[in-house]
């Protein structure tokens, strides 16, 4: 017996199977426009997944902030038909199987603490770095969701007055700030491309670079010294980053000795997981919640 999994995007839903080790036919169709449609194409290639393998239930990954216990979608997401009425009884009777849906951040998070990078740890903070910031943050062993369900929004976290850490700390911010000061539309350049600018001699970019890497080492040290997790485990497209984590701990050692702080350094890693992070932590999310462990 094996789990579906679904990762909703704001573009594409991608799917596979979990069959207690691994993910299998992964792959995924455009995002619906409209609630019908999306119940449509989930129910098609659920019945596609039923005649091949054996499924014991579906795990989701959503955007916004899932309430499982109203089984509700709170919030905003770049889905907006899929917030505001009991989601989970309606895809339960559209599957005829079990569901258990979360955030995707959240998601990414559960992958890397029950499956990979986090896996020996019971406190650890996930930080997902892209165009903005986000992450989940575990407790003891349990994901700490918080009383209003927003635990692990660190990009909510002001570095700079009333810049955030999503504002200042992530390479595609860092990319607009670049074509911004060169006077040039913001999509002209990636963050990739900033990089490499910076090490073929740019001073402009090089000051970017500069200012990326010292805002993300703030914004962790912030989260390490709040949280005071046993690892930080970093996700998004910047862990594929060379050299990351090298940088990360040169100036965080800075920190460390600005505030004479050493009884400790921070263990900061990088993700197992990358495109595959939601659809495992679907699953599993799905196995700890049947297994009651959150």
């Amino acid at each position: 017996m094996g789990i579906m999994v679904f990762d909703f995007g704001g573009s594409a839903v991608k799917y596979g199977y979990w069959d207690g080790h691994s993910l299998a036919d992964t792959a995924q169709f455009a995002t619906p426009a409209t609630w019908e449609e999306m119940k449509g194409s989930l129910a098609e290639t659920c019945q596609e997944f039923t005649e091949k393998y054996s499924v014991e239930g579906i795990g989701i990954s959503s955007p916004g902030v899932v309430n499982s216990e109203k089984q509700v979608i709170e919030g905003i997401s770049a889905i907006p038909y899929i917030h505001g009425f009991n989601i989970f009884k309606e895809l339960e009777n559209l599957f005829g199987l079990p569901v258990t849906i979360e955030n995707d951040a959240n998601c990414a998070g559960m992958a890397e603490f029950y499956e990979g990078a986090a896996k020996d740890h019971r406190d650890v903070a996930f930080v997902v770095i892209g165009t903005g910031v986000g992450g989940a943050l575990f407790t003891d062993g349990q994901l700490n969701k918080g009383a209003h369900l927003y635990g692990g929004e660190f990009g909510l976290m002001f570095l700079e007055g009333d810049q955030t850490f999503s504002k200042l700390g992530t390479a595609v911010q860092m990319a607009w700030r670049y074509c911004e000061r060169k006077g040039i539309d913001k999509t002209t350049y990636t963050g990739k491309d900033v990089f490499d600018l910076a090490e073929k001699g740019d001073e402009l970019a090089a000051e970017e670079v500069e200012r990326f890497y010292e805002y993300l080492t703030k914004g962790l040290f912030s989260i390490q010294f709040a949280f005071d997790p046993e690892i930080i485990v970093l996700g998004g497209g910047i862990s594929a980053k060379e050299g990351l984590i090298d940088q990360i701990n040169q100036r965080m050692k800075k920190l460390m000795d600005q505030f004479d702080l050493h009884d400790f350094i921070p263990q900061i890693v990088l993700c197992d997981y990358r495109n595959d992070a939601n659809l495992i932590g679907a699953a599993a999310n799905y196995l700890a919640k049947s297994q009651g462990e959150v």
